[in-house]
């Protein structure tokens, strides 16, 4: 069969990274504890304590959360780490920030934890449309760990790329 069609990019060795497929499931949540300061200005400790002990941390059961303080007060740190220890029997990570802020630390972490061995001395493409919100940080963090055992490194589609690195022999 003379004009046979042969897809090269299936049976090449070029592996794709898409980064979406690594989204953990999870309700992502921004707590706001701006309400829980006294004239959405001071901590009062007392009344910041009975407030956090009649809060239904039951709610975040599951989720990522980011805390954080829309007003302009002085919030202490032992604040954040005090609702953390509400939070952290049923949430699966919390940051101090927002949802931004959230979602580069739960890649940071799935980053770090990539397994490349597959992609030792092959051409890789990291794919960049995504419907997720994966934080431009993580494409940076999975670059710096691709970089010294891919062969290439590419940006987009198989069919269209942005050739980022390649290897020189």
């Amino acid at each position: 069969m003379p004009n046979k069609i042969v897809n090269r990019v299936a049976n090449s060795q070029l592996k794709t990274i898409n980064l979406e497929d690594f989204y953990p499931q999870g309700n992502r949540t921004l707590i706001d504890i701006k309400n829980w300061l006294f004239q959405e200005l001071i901590l009062k400790e007392t009344e910041f304590r009975e407030h956090l002990k009649n809060h239904n941390w039951e709610q975040y059961k599951n989720n990522y959360v980011a805390l954080t303080c829309s007003c302009d007060a002085i919030i202490p740190s032992w604040a954040f780490m005090l609702i953390t220890t509400y939070l952290s029997p049923f949430t699966k990570k919390i940051v101090v920030g927002d949802l931004k802020a959230l979602e580069t630390s739960i890649y940071f972490e799935i980053i770090a934890n990539f397994n490349i061995e597959e992609f030792l001395n092959k051409p890789v493409i990291i794919k960049g449309c995504a419907n997720k919100p994966i934080p431009e940080t993580a494409y940076i963090q999975l670059i710096e760990k691709l970089q010294p055992i891919a062969k290439s490194i590419m940006f987009g589609e198989a069919c269209s790329t942005v050739p980022l690195y390649k290897k020189i022999k």
